[in-house]
């Protein structure tokens, strides 16, 4: 499989080297110092392409991609506000696309727990519910995606939550902002050197119930970007790593 890696960074990095020991070859790199050269045409000799650019650049790596008619695994966070956009442009002109918050296969697990987990405390109105998540000082987005699809993934179960805010803590004097009843708390830390721990917290008077996904160095998230690429080949359509593991 010949791999086009856009985004060149530690995630890149972690990705080709994952690549390489399969047996794959990468073609092409995109990094900031060629982000300017890159266009359709520098897919020619391209089997699929993995995105872990930056939020700013994720939607046109996409279009430069389906213009190539190249698929795509994306594992970019922080461009969602374009999801629909993309996606209608992914199934009506036929290309192939994967999309993830996270590619780990952990956190995949973990999502499903959450979703378990949502159903059961539905209806238990002497808890409440918040989401904690901690990244590298190096992670330009907040909250993170993985945080957020678990957000959204509480938030079509529990009828007490209608929306998500985000908190920015950078330390543990930060005031505090006003929370109304109906948002879902996401607290974001930026701690150096964390490659992502994410918290889901129910809590009430008589006791607390908590799960948490703790990413212990990239690979995790690299080698599921890797099954995403292999999987996708041949393929039409948008899917997410909850088609490619049957979860």
């Amino acid at each position: 499989m010949k791999i086009a890696l856009l985004g060149y960074g530690k995630m890149g990095k972690a990705i080709e080297k994952i690549a390489i020991a399969k047996g794959h070859s990468i073609v092409y790199k995109v990094s900031l110092e060629n982000a300017f050269d890159f266009m359709p045409i520098s897919l020619e000799n391209v089997d699929v392409a993995i995105d872990f650019s930056m939020p700013d650049a994720a939607v046109e790596n996409i279009l430069k991609c389906f213009e190539a008619k190249v698929p795509i695994v994306v594992g970019t966070t922080g461009w969602y506000d374009q999801f629909d956009e993309i996606k209608e442009k992914c199934l009506n002109e036929g290309q192939s696309m994967v999309h993830s918050t996270n590619y780990s296969i952990g956190v995949n697990i973990f999502y499903k727990l959450n979703k378990i987990l949502a159903k059961m405390m539905a209806g238990l109105d002497d808890y409440d519910v918040m989401i904690e998540e901690i990244h590298h000082t190096e992670k330009k987005d907040h909250p993170s995606g993985t945080a957020i699809t678990l957000a959204n993934q509480i938030l079509a179960e529990n009828q007490q939550k209608t929306s998500y805010k985000g908190r920015l803590v950078y330390q543990a004097n930060t005031p505090s902002q006003s929370l109304k009843p109906n948002e879902l708390l996401i607290e974001s830390k930026r701690i150096a050197d964390v490659t992502g721990d994410h918290f889901v917290k129910y809590e009430s008077v008589i006791d607390g119930i908590e799960i948490r996904h703790v990413a212990k160095s990239r690979y995790g998230f690299a080698k599921g970007a890797i099954m995403a690429a292999e999987w996708i080949i041949g393929k039409k359509g948008i899917y997410s790593m909850e088609d490619i593991l049957k979860l």
